[in-house]
Parts: C-alpha cells; sequence; structure tokens
C-alpha cells in the first residue's frame, strides 16, 4: 500500500511517501509556495497532483498547523500531536519516552507510555520558545542559524521572557561588546530556560526531540542534565509526515 503523508506547517509543508513500510520519498515545500503554487481551490484545496510530482497514492493523511483551516480533499485528517507521536515510535522503535516537539510557532511536550500519550503540554501561545524565536535572534546577530546554535558556554544572561523584549535586550548585549560565542550561548539558554517549566512535570530518563529542537546542539547539551538520554530522531523535521503515514499503516486505512 502507498500512503502519502502530509504536514502542513507553519513555515514549510513536509511530504513523504510510504510504501510497504517504510519511507521511499520526502520532499518539504515553503508553505507559500506549496498553497500558491501547487493547489487548486475548490470547495477546499485540490493537490496538483502532476505539478507536485508525487504519482498516485492508495491513501492520503493530512496534520499540521494548517489542518484545521485548510481541506485537503480526499484526505483524512489527524491531530498534530497523534502524528508526531506516531511518528516518533516509527522512527526510534521506543514505546516509552518524553517528546519535545519545537515547531516553528508552538511546542508540544508529551509523555508517551507503553505507546500511548499519558500526558501533554502546549505552548501556542508565546513566540519566545519556539523556532520563530530563534531564527529572528540568528538575523539580529547577523549569524546563520546553524552556527549560532552550537554554542552553549558562558551563556550571557537574557532576563526578558519576551521575544520582543529579548530582542532589544541582546541589541543592548551587543552595543556593550559581548563577544559573539556568548550571545549566541546566551540565546540558546533562553530558549532552555522557557522550556524548563514545560518540561519540570514530566520526569524521565529518557527525551525524544523531534522539528527545529534537535537541531539546536546547544539545547541538546542543556537538556542532557536533565535527562539520562537525549535521542534527536534522524528525521526530525519530517516526524509529523512519517508520523501520518505510519498511522495510516496502523490503522489500515484505505
Amino acid at each position: 500500500m502507498r500512503i502519502l503523508g502530509i504536514d502542513l506547517g507553519s513555515r514549510e509543508v513536509k511530504i513523504v511517501f510510504f510504501e510497504n513500510g517504510r519511507i521511499v520519498r520526502k520532499n518539504k515545500i515553503s508553505t507559500m509556495r506549496f498553497y500558491r503554487d501547487y493547489c487548486i481551490k475548490d470547495n477546499g484545496l485540490i493537490i496538483d497532483k502532476e505539478k507536485l510530482d508525487i504519482g498516485e497514492f492508495d491513501v492520503g493523511i493530512s496534520t499540521g498547523y494548517g489542518r484545521n483551516n485548510i481541506n485537503i480533499k480526499d484526505f483524512t485528517p489527524i491531530n498534530e500531536v497523534k502524528a508526531h507521536i506516531y511518528g516518533a515510535l516509527f522512527q526510534t522503535g521506543l514505546n516509552d519516552f518524553i517528546l519535545l516537539d519545537l515547531g516553528g510557532q508552538d511546542v508540544k511536550v508529551v509523555r508517551v507510555e507503553k505507546g500511548v500519550m499519558t500526558d501533554i503540554e502546549l505552548n501556542d501561545k508565546c513566540a519566545a520558545s519556539c523556532g520563530r524565536y530563534l531564527e529572528n535572534m540568528a538575523n539580529i546577530l547577523e549569524v546563520d542559524l546553524d552556527y549560532m546554535t552550537k554554542f552553549y558556554k558562558e551563556p550571557v544572561h537574557l532576563n526578558s521572557t519576551c521575544a520582543v523584549f529579548s530582542e532589544s535586550e541582546l541589541i543592548g548585549k551587543i552595543a556593550e561588546g559581548v563577544p559573539i560565542e556568548n550571545l549566541c550561548a546566551g540565546v540558546n539558554y533562553s530558549l532552555y530556560k522557557r522550556l524548563s517549566p514545560m518540561l519540570t512535570r514530566f520526569k524521565a530518563n529518557r527525551i525524544v526531540l523531534s522539528g527545529g529542537a534537535s537541531l539546536n546542539s546547544a539545547l541538546i547539551e542543556y537538556l542532557k542534565k536533565d535527562y539520562n538520554e537525549v535521542i534527536t530522531l534522524e528525521d526530525a523535521q519530517f516526524n509529523g509526515a512519517i508520523g501520518c503515514c505510519y498511522y495510516g499503516e496502523r490503522m489500515g486505512l484505505k
């Protein structure tokens, strides 16, 4: 059976093909391009399969930021949290873990026990603990995001809990002549501090990272102080789309 999973993210749309229980293809497109260039509006959206070059599939499942606002015809929508849990189950082979998904505009912390969600904490109200915050701060520092997220030692202290005020505070630290390495570490540590209150409820030995979190090596170093095992998913940014496919396979959707 050929299954197509689509994660309608706030910044990018992730697409994954499953065939006979394995990933055979994956791709990502900016959200703007996806809706503008590859969708036809007709009482909802119809994906232009020819333009997108996705071929035929037996089952289509969608999730993500746009799932509730966008009706993609012939696709079964599933909850975003469920999609990410199923993606982590498939990618790790584990049944017990804490899942931290750091998206472009939201954060999810989920406790999974025996393959089932038993607790959850969401933050979709504040930009200061998501991927967009890191992107904005990297732009202020005029460095690549990948470069910024490498630094974790001797972070400069950023007091503000607000993304907008943090930007002003960072500019002040730049004017004081603080070295770039300490500024980068300060941004990464400030993200960790904002995530910590969400994570303290979830006492466990193992945490699994998906989304942008797994690309932040500084955050991983900070989390190692709190967890015995920190696991980054191989296809972290595709986890939601992978979860769609695995859910379809497990549920036997047709």
